[in-house]
């Protein structure tokens, strides 16, 4: 072996140890950012939340808390009159709205659905437009003194809007659950309306997911319904 090769070969544990360290200081800085990221997502979240705006069918604020007991004051007064709750929601709304509409029925013993059927969706889509998706079930399907949950995080989304509106005309009282811009639609369409003050789509999502948990909860703890222990 002469002394070039020699020399290359005596310097490779040292490259390896250089570029290990190389390599660890990378790792380190990786997870110190992701930790970094993490704690900046849970501090929105909790912003987000301390934040939240409730108003009534006037624009009128209403406290968090009240507003939450009003929620279950309407949601069990109506279920004891055997009517149901209707969720409505687009894309993650959606996925919430089934998620509660089961929940509710499910835990709660409260008569629920969700209109998130994939032949429903096409085929109302397909007849009539997707703005109309949410409002003919609703006219089909909504009785005198059922409740409409209405989520989206925009507060912007046609078929939400007009799912609220034939919501109201079918004489049903109707909650939302949206975020964004603080003048969007929907929150003038409730008798009680959330709003979460983010831009971000998944702090919003996990407020109202979290707010519709609030209220099913308290509704049970509180003893309203026939709740299956």
């Amino acid at each position: 072996m002469n002394q070039t090769a020699a020399a290359h070969l005596s310097e490779i544990p040292i490259r390896i140890a250089i570029c290990g360290k190389i390599l660890s200081t990378r790792v380190t800085i990786l997870l110190m950012t992701y930790a970094q990221t993490a704690q900046k997502c849970l501090a929105d979240f909790k912003a987000a939340l301390d934040a939240v705006i409730v108003t009534d069918a006037d624009g009128v604020p209403l406290d968090f808390i009240a507003a939450v007991a009003d929620a279950c004051k309407v949601i069990a007064s109506h279920h004891k009159a055997n009517n149901k709750v209707m969720f409505i929601g687009n894309g993650g709304s959606a996925a919430i709205a089934s998620h509660m509409a089961i929940d509710f029925w499910k835990n709660g013993r409260i008569k629920a659905t969700a209109f998130n059927d994939s032949s429903l969706l096409t085929c109302i889509a397909n007849d009539y437009g997707y703005e109309y998706v949410f409002e003919k079930p609703i006219e089909m399907f909504a009785d005198n003194g059922d409740v409409l949950i209405a989520i989206s995080s925009s507060g912007s989304s046609k078929n939400i809007l007009n799912g609220a509106d034939m919501a109201v005309k079918k004489t049903c009282d109707v909650i939302t659950l949206s975020g964004f811009k603080p003048d969007n639609p929907l929150r003038k369409k409730g008798v009680i309306n959330f709003y979460v003050p983010s831009n971000i789509y998944g702090v919003v999502e996990v407020v109202h997911q979290y707010i519709c948990h609030l209220i099913l909860d308290t509704i049970m703890d509180g003893g309203a319904c026939d709740v299956q222990s």
